[in-house]
């Protein structure tokens, strides 16, 4: 659950949020259905409720043939406050519906101000969500102090019945209470596992192990872990993972990296993968289990995504392989959120998998296909000039679309331009000493490749673009311009460094932009 200073994403608590609420004039806070419904901005096949503020994906998970996402969500407002769990169902992983909020605040209990981030997991046939619940207590017993809130963050549970998890019942107690430590920097964010057997990748029915996101003052960010044998009695171990302080003193213990958010930890393939967000990136590690000591070894590291992309959780599909979702975040003012009624939204779905230099790649899920309407190819055989030619041909309207394309692995550009200039631009260029990657001008580094080529993966919807490049360097971009006309491809590079290029108008998942 991101509780971070940060002045582009949320406001610091519920009570600042009515307090802007009541500096406004009040139809700055109540965009209404049509206006919703008929943004220009307002993504189109990525999930997000139909109104208000969203961020966390919270316990993704396959029960009785279908894909639930709960997801961190204020009912109240468009920027940050109140959190409650909302709930969406879907067969696919892409046509999302609705539903009732799942998780409330209880009045008076230890999630009264709020129930943050957590994991869901089928426990013998019964659905079963840990989360962090925060309540508002004195200084001395608080886990989380940032100058606006004195919260204590205990771990709870709740269990549903219910075939369509749409009712849940709570614990009344904290399952986890935090560490008596005045240097703990954090304490939230559980993700549950089991360790497979040998034999299958499937988990088996040994302990359950809980991992829980937490720090040390000029330390650095580490992982809780906690066991139990029925996901109610849980005895603490040791840190799973721990970090190095960056050394840079900030009040925001999560800025300055002595407090990771959102871990998650799985196996994939012959390796495990931890995930943590910290210090404004998500972070991948590649590496080993110690099954004797219980602790994570890393080997390999990077960034998961370089863009507008946050609070990182992982599931397991129908078929078995792991899914990676995201909250993408906004990147413009708390006004311009509260006018337009809405915030954030989720990734589309991304397949993991290890390559063979223990790198971690992704690919966005091949479900998506399903929303390919309009396809325009333009295919290698063709010379030179007439690749160019006919690119700069294909038209995206409304702001839904993909794009496939291979290009110079040296040097090369990829332009998307409406009737006033650019739009989206891509580009690599790669020197003696390095790689680049630039997606309208935010640059990284990336590894040089061996390859004459690279390929690159790009989904538009609204104001987000998703890229994708080799499989391996994402950057999700927020753009809040509404193109003039259509998206034409007016790359200015030499015609010979494109290759291959394939695209393709996509299908809004409702008609009226609600996703639902």
């Amino acid at each position: 659950m991101p509780l971070r200073n940060s002045r582009r994403h949320f406001l610091k608590s519920s009570a600042a949020a009515a307090a802007l609420t009541a500096l406004r004039p009040q139809n700055l806070f109540s965009a209404d259905t049509k206006n919703l419904a008929s943004d220009p901005l307002r993504p189109q096949f990525h999930l997000l409720p139909a109104k208000n503020w969203m961020n966390d994906p919270n316990g993704p998970i396959f029960w009785r043939g279908k894909y639930h996402m709960f997801f961190q969500y204020n009912p109240n407002s468009a920027v940050w406050g109140d959190m409650h769990w909302n709930h969406a169902v879907t067969d696919d992983m892409i046509h999302w519906k609705h539903e009732p909020i799942a998780l409330a605040p209880t009045p008076g209990g230890d999630d009264s101000d709020g129930c943050f981030t957590g994991s869901a997991v089928n426990d013998n046939g019964t659905a079963t969500i840990i989360y962090t619940g925060v309540k508002s207590v004195s200084a001395d017993r608080a886990t989380l102090r940032d100058g606006h809130h004195n919260f204590r963050e205990t771990q709870l549970l709740a269990t549903s019945k219910d075939p369509n998890l749409l009712t849940w019942q709570k614990l009344d107690k904290p399952v986890i209470e935090p560490p008596q430590d005045p240097n703990l920097t954090g304490f939230r964010d559980p993700f549950l596992f089991q360790i497979p057997t040998p034999a299958t990748s499937e988990s088996n029915s040994g302990p359950w192990y809980c991992g829980i996101a937490s720090g040390q003052f000029k330390k650095g960010g580490r992982v809780l872990l906690y066991e139990s044998k029925n996901l109610r009695v849980w005895k603490y171990l040791h840190p799973l993972a721990e970090g190095q302080w960056s050394g840079r003193e900030s009040t925001d213990p999560v800025g300055s990296g002595e407090m990771w958010e959102c871990p998650d930890f799985f196996p994939l393939g012959k390796k495990w993968v931890l995930l943590y967000s910290t210090a404004g990136s998500v972070f991948w590690e590649v590496g080993d289990l110690d099954p004797k000591e219980l602790v994570f070894h890393s080997q390999t590291r990077g960034i998961l995504d370089h863009g507008a992309y946050y609070a990182q959780k992982t599931q397991l599909d129908a078929k078995g392989n792991r899914i990676l979702w995201g909250w993408i975040t906004e990147q413009r003012p708390d006004a311009e959120l509260l006018a337009a009624g809405w915030a954030g939204c989720m990734s589309l779905p991304r397949t993991l998998k290890i390559d063979d230099d223990n790198t971690l790649e992704m690919e966005i899920s091949r479900e998506v296909r399903s929303l390919r309407q309009q396809t325009f190819e333009i295919p290698n055989k063709l010379s030179a000039t007439d690749r160019t030619s006919r690119a700069r041909e294909i038209e995206i309207k409304n702001l839904s679309g993909e794009f496939f394309w291979m290009s110079d692995a040296k040097k090369s550009d990829f332009v998307l331009s409406d009737q006033t200039g650019p739009w989206l631009t891509v580009s690599t260029e790669t020197t003696a000493d390095n790689s680049k990657l630039t997606v309208n001008g935010k640059t990284i580094e990336i590894p040089a490749t061996k390859h004459p080529l690279r390929d690159f993966s790009l989904f538009l919807d609204a104001s987000v673009a998703e890229l994708i490049c080799d499989n391996r360097h994402a950057i999700t971009t927020r753009i809040y311009r509404h193109p003039n006309g259509p998206l034409k491809i007016t790359s200015a590079t030499d015609e010979k460094s494109l290759y291959q290029l394939s695209a393709w108008q996509l299908q809004p998942i409702s008609p009226n932009r609600l996703t639902t």
